[in-house]
């Protein structure tokens, strides 16, 4: 039955996942204003919290699930996954960077607008991290059936 909650667990969090990055993809967009600044903060943190919690259900599946830790550590599809979901991680912290520095700034000028250049910027940080996502899923997908090479 733990295995059975673990992998429940894990994939409503990784749809979560995907839901909030659409989110904050959407609100990162030509004419975002101040005033959203919040919003995509909170956005920005559940999606740090997410993965976090993921991770953590994750090493549960590795540590605790049916298939043992052998089958997912000897696994090559298991490592590339680990690989996409790291790199989407990395890519991730430019965007909270950013997030942050406009929200500072947002504080101290209530005139603040964040610059289109920068805008356009990070969101290309965001599709970026929505493109491996595929790749995250053709390898777990891929790692449940056939195991190794």
């Amino acid at each position: 039955m733990t295995d059975l909650i673990l992998a429940i667990t894990h994939h409503l969090l990784v749809f979560a996942l995907v839901a909030v990055m659409a989110i904050e993809a959407a609100l990162v967009r030509p004419g975002l204003s101040a005033g959203a600044l919040p919003r995509l903060a909170k956005i920005d943190t559940a999606y740090g919290a997410l993965a976090a919690v993921i991770i953590a259900v994750g090493i549960g599946r590795v540590a605790f699930g049916a298939k043992g830790a052998d089958f997912y550590l000897s696994n090559p599809w298991f490592w590339g996954k680990m690989i996409a979901f790291a790199v989407i991680g990395i890519l991730s912290i430019a965007p909270t960077l950013t997030f942050m520095r406009w929200r500072r700034a947002a504080r101290s000028d209530p005139a603040f607008a964040p610059p289109a250049q920068a805008v356009q910027r990070i969101r290309r940080f965001i599709i970026a991290e929505l493109a491996l996502l595929p790749i995250v899923l053709a390898c777990a997908a891929a790692m449940a059936r056939y195991g190794g090479f």
